[in-house]
């Protein structure tokens, strides 16, 4: 399931007023279970509105949040009520295990993040709700249009042919971090992220960049300065990037600890020969304090006294040994943030970006070599799987759009 299929899309709204004022407020001299809007007969309460806003707080959304709320609700109404006339139906094992996986994302249970949820108003109900609205969704686009989205061979060929993939191809690109550490920062990412993902506009991906990003690169509004080689990205981020166009956004992809976004610049093929997939041989160094002082010290300290990956042996041999980590593996098996790092680096270039143990520890990463240069071509099968995705995410979009130009929406 992609995020955009997950959410409850938000854009455009067409709506009968009676008598429109300002959206409702949560006073409690209010009737909480008064009507505040009608969706073809289906009632909102002013209950609902006020938990979604409670919802929307929490997780930290953006823009007038009255407004978001509402056309949330009306949307979740037109989507329930698409499933409902298709027959499709949730039960309550299907709900629980869809709050279980997104508490999961950041390492805790369904009660847990239900009970974090709570402790700031948000009542349980609330959460099942938005979970069973976007797999209600998930669900009747995926029976509805997934004959429709079906990707030929001769797409396949075409998506590698437009992006010059037959041989090798390198990117510039601009890049998101947006922190999943904990529930409330997990939400957050995702609210974001849904909205980012429909950025077309360098400026304004700059703009998300520097108000928003938690890695480096946001004082340059997310810009990566140099060019990079598409075989050294990780492999989920370079199938999607064989597919988009320069301007587009990928959906969000997990790494440790955060969500990364990242928008096309512009790609360009080059002249070498077609090659397999890279073999890294790269050496990650653990100092503890994370961002302090003291720890950026120790990094500049360890940066002077070392030319090569094999001089950090020397470095930590009075250490213990989990301190020091050197692999030598394919791009598809190192860690998508650590692969995304190494990819800006040369041979002998060292990163203090990353952090573990949620920013207590830095990690000094050295690239030590490249070895087997892989193919820049991403496997059919991910060119083809990224392909089918954006379909079925446009003809969802459509149908929404459909939903809601047929709909009665009243607001007394």
């Amino acid at each position: 399931m992609t995020a955009t299929l997950f959410r409850a899309c938000i854009p455009g709204l067409i709506v009968l007023v009676l008598g429109m004022s300002a959206w409702p407020t949560t006073g409690v001299a209010q009737n909480l279970f008064a009507l505040v809007a009608r969706v073809n007969g289906s009632a909102i309460t002013q209950y609902e509105f006020g938990q979604r806003l409670l919802l929307l707080k929490i997780l930290r959304s953006t823009g007038d949040l009255q407004d978001v709320a509402m056309k949330r609700l009306i949307d979740e109404r037109l989507q329930l009520g698409a499933a409902l006339l298709n027959g499709i139906g949730l039960s309550d094992e299907d709900i629980e295990a869809g709050v279980n996986e997104f508490a999961t994302r950041t390492d805790r249970t369904g009660e847990q993040l239900l009970a974090t949820l709570g402790e700031g108003g948000v009542a349980p109900e609330t959460f099942r709700d938005f979970i069973r609205a976007g797999l209600a969704w998930r669900n009747l686009v995926r029976s509805r249009f997934g004959g429709l989205a079906n990707v030929s061979e001769a797409d396949v060929d075409d998506a590698i042919a437009r992006r010059g993939t037959q041989g090798s191809a390198r990117v510039l690109i601009s890049e998101i971090f947006l922190p999943t550490n904990t529930p409330e920062n997990e939400a957050r990412a995702r609210e974001l992220a849904s909205q980012i993902t429909e950025l077309t506009s360098i400026s304004a991906f700059a703009d998300a960049a520097r108000r928003f990003s938690a890695g480096p690169s946001r004082e340059r509004g997310g810009r990566v300065d140099n060019w990079l080689e598409i075989s050294a990205l990780p492999p989920q981020i370079r199938s999607l990037v064989l597919t988009m166009r320069p301007g587009e956004v990928t959906s969000p992809v997990q790494i440790p600890n955060a969500l990364a976004l990242i928008q096309l610049h512009a790609i360009q093929a080059t002249t070498a020969p077609p090659r397999k997939d890279l073999t890294i041989d790269y050496a990650a160094y653990y100092i503890a304090g994370g961002t302090s002082d003291a720890a950026m010290a120790r990094a500049a300290q360890v940066r002077s006294a070392i030319d090569t990956c094999d001089d950090l042996y020397g470095i930590a041999q009075s250490e213990p040994p989990e301190v020091l980590d050197r692999n030598a593996l394919p791009v598809v098996e190192i860690p998508q943030d650590v692969a995304l790092e190494l990819a800006r680096l040369d041979p002998g270039e060292v990163s203090t970006t990353l952090m573990r143990a949620n920013g207590q520890t830095l990690v000094f990463l050295m690239l030590c070599s490249r070895s087997q240069p892989g193919a820049a071509e991403a496997s059919r099968d991910d060119v083809r799987q990224s392909l089918r995705s954006r379909r079925l995410t446009a003809l969802a979009d459509a149908y929404l759009d459909e939903l809601r130009a047929d709909a009665i929406i009243i607001l007394p």
